[in-house]
């Protein structure tokens, strides 16, 4: 087996919301999950777990400015689609 047909090691990082998890940001989360078809990308925070590819479920974690929340992702581009949900997650914007 090569080493490009070895699935990649899972990516888990935490970041610190700079502002509540709204409908907005949340839309964002999804569409940047999408891009990542073959990854699965988990959001956690100490209640909730939930796929980022979806807004409701974004949404229903409830998250508030300050909370740490859980970004994982396992499959064919962990670290892409990490980075892409963690980089709108800590985004200033409203």
């Amino acid at each position: 087996m090569s080493a490009s047909s070895e699935p990649a090691m899972p990516v888990e990082q935490v970041v610190v919301l700079p502002k509540h998890l709204h409908a907005r940001p949340a839309g964002q989360v999804a569409q940047a999950a999408a891009r990542y078809p073959d990854t699965t990308i988990e959001l956690s925070n100490d209640h909730r777990t939930a796929n980022a590819r979806s807004i409701l479920a974004v949404m229903g974690l409830g998250a508030v400015t300050g909370d740490q929340i859980r970004v994982r992702a396992a499959g064919a581009d962990p670290a892409g689609a990490s980075a892409a949900v963690a980089a709108i997650l800590t985004a200033a914007e409203e």
